[in-house]
């Protein structure tokens, strides 16, 4: 039996050397592969911080996960995360970057809610602002602005002469008075002739107005009643477009919520220092003691 065991010994040895050897003659013409399987590790490894416990909870069903990626694998690139704790530092500061995003679109809605709030049918803002300018301001250089104002001034002009051309009550008075209207004028004044006799059998008995007259007189009373009015404000808006938009936004300014948010993002700074000075450290201990 001994003899046997002695005789057998050698066939495992010489199998066992000869595989050391094919093993490191495979590791020789294999390398770059291997090292490609590193870095491929490596890509895992960011892969698997990218799906940690902190993003699964950071972001939310409605937001882009893919933007969210995009960041934590940049902050990856630039710190080079080595081990957990590096890593779970790198997430934490994509956190408080993520959130800080979300904060201003906060801020933003807010200021849109705000602006919504101010311009609503039932908000004086219009008023305001122009008692505090008194009518009186100089353009302000916004190219529509000027464009606007040109366009309405003679829409305004013309509907002054129309009316001039029908106060004096010359024979054509009418036609010549359609003649000078803008286009927009003379479709809105066909909207409100009155309809043919077979059609007002459907109106409503207790309409308040009266329908207009084809005539010099119901075309006058037309202007004076409803376009120039409405001309004449629409004037005195883009006359003061800019501090209207000023007081608009000063309207919309919530200070008490934007206060919270203000205080949020101070603690998201603050926490943003905590993280990024700890991975600094940490790093710069490790690399020390690599050194050493």
């Amino acid at each position: 039996m001994e003899k046997d065991s002695f005789e057998l010994a050698p066939g495992p040895a010489r199998e066992t050397g000869q595989c050391e050897t094919t093993t490191r003659m495979a590791t020789e013409t294999t390398s770059p592969p291997l090292r490609e399987l590193h870095h491929k590790y490596d890509a895992s490894r960011f892969n698997a911080l990218r799906h940690g416990v902190l993003s699964e909870h950071t972001v939310l069903p409605w937001e882009d996960e893919a933007e969210y990626e995009a960041l934590l694998n940049a902050l990856v690139e630039e710190y080079a995360p080595h081990g957990p704790t590096e890593e779970h530092l790198v997430e934490e500061i994509a956190g408080v970057i993520w959130r800080k995003g979300r904060l201003r679109l906060a801020e933003a809605a807010s200021h849109r809610r705000g602006i919504e709030k101010a311009t609503a049918p039932y908000s004086n803002t219009l008023d305001i602002a122009l008692n505090q300018v008194e009518r009186a301001l100089p353009l302000g250089p916004i190219i529509s602005t000027a464009k606007d104002l040109a366009e309405l001034k003679r829409r305004n002009a013309s509907l002054h002469h129309a009316l001039e051309i029908l106060s004096v009550a010359k024979p054509g008075a009418y036609e010549t008075a359609l003649a000078e209207l803008d286009e927009r004028t003379r479709t809105s004044w066909q909207e409100q002739l009155a309809p043919e006799p077979e059609e007002t059998d459907d109106e409503d008995p207790d309409e308040d107005s009266e329908p207009y007259t084809a005539d010099a007189t119901g075309l006058a009373e037309y202007l004076e009643r409803s376009v120039l009015p409405e001309c004449e404000e629409q004037l005195t808006y883009v006359e003061n477009r800019s501090v209207i938009r000023t007081q608009v936004l000063g309207e919309a300014l919530d200070c008490d919520k934007l206060e919270r948010l203000g205080r949020y993002e101070v603690q998201l700074d603050r926490k943003l220092e905590r993280m990024l000075a700890m991975l600094l450290r940490l790093q710069d201990f490790r690399r020390s003691n690599k050194v050493g």
